[in-house]
């Protein structure tokens, strides 16, 4: 009998008298089924195994100085911080990043957890209601902490709202950063912590005071605000390379303002050794903020690649 007259066989068949294979085929991996990225947006496109996503990142913010920072020049506000004593500097600076290696330390598994575990992230896409949670607890945190300063001056309740904070905003972070291939989020946190560093050891040694451009930045700030909003209703890829450029230069320059806020001594102005909380809170959106800049950056450019 010979083949050549037989009608093909049907799509997916495997030849050999195997058949279809028990229970469906096998699921790829990529995006879940039905995803699709937005269009223009810069986000990988759904192929090599390219996590699922879907949920955009965390608002990019920073919170405004204490109403009673230290101005060494007319003796505004709590002038008496007690900065003069190098041990008490010394030891609230060592408190500040004690804290804030505790809060990149859970971001960090957070994030990792939702690049190589799969199941999170489609978990996650299952159930919106966890991003909107999530965002709620985030909001709810930052506020307390910012305007309530009774509270994030006292433990434990300083300690347990930024708990709360970290683990919500890091959640979100995680959210948004499953949207990238993981040589992108590796390449972004790689560039991350080295203008980290790079820009302390620059805030410690330098003699030039950056406490004095606060008022450039918070302008800088609602300009990057403005611009994000405008880009939802303006898919433009150019628009959202230089928004992430400027938002990367932009909390470059936070970190070393809020560094030298912190070192007080010989600067302008300077924060209370008992803002501890705040100023760890600071730092660390710094530095979440600077990472999701480079790694829209990242991955608005390897686009095309």
């Amino acid at each position: 009998m010979s083949y050549q007259n037989q009608p093909p066989p049907p799509a997916g068949f495997f030849p050999g008298g195997g058949g279809y294979p028990q229970g469906g085929y096998p699921q790829q991996p990529g995006y879940p089924p039905g995803f699709q990225p937005p269009p223009g947006s810069g986000y990988p496109p759904p192929y090599g195994g390219a996590p699922p996503g879907g949920f955009p990142a965390p608002p990019a913010f920073h919170l405004p100085p204490p109403s009673d920072m230290n101005n060494a020049e007319n003796g505004y506000g709590n002038a008496d911080f007690g900065f003069s004593d190098k041990s008490i500097r010394m030891g609230f600076i060592r408190k500040v990043y004690g804290i804030l290696m505790c809060q990149i330390g859970v971001t960090v598994a957070i994030v990792a957890l939702f690049t190589f575990h799969q199941g999170t992230q489609i978990y996650v896409r299952q159930h919106p209601g966890l991003w909107w949670i999530a965002l709620i607890f985030m909001f709810a945190t930052m506020i307390t902490l910012a305007c309530c300063g009774d509270v994030r001056r006292k433990a434990p309740m300083n300690f347990i709202c930024l708990g709360i904070f970290t683990l919500a905003e890091s959640f979100l972070l995680g959210c948004a950063t499953s949207m990238y291939r993981k040589e992108e989020i590796f390449y972004a946190t790689a560039i991350t912590l080295i203008i980290t560093v790079g820009l302390t050891i620059f805030a410690f040694q330098t003699k030039i005071d950056f406490t004095t451009i606060g008022g450039v930045l918070c302008v800088g700030m609602i300009i990057l605000v403005v611009c994000g909003i405008v880009a939802m209703f303006y898919p433009n890829k150019l628009f959202r390379i230089l928004i992430s450029s400027f938002g990367a230069f932009l909390f470059s320059v936070y970190i070393v303002y809020d560094t030298q806020m912190m070192i007080g001594g010989e600067h302008k102005y300077s924060i209370s050794p008992e803002e501890y909380v705040f100023a760890a809170l600071n730092l660390y959106l710094d530095i979440v903020n600077l990472f999701m800049c480079l790694l829209s950056l990242l991955g608005l450019t390897g686009d095309d690649n």
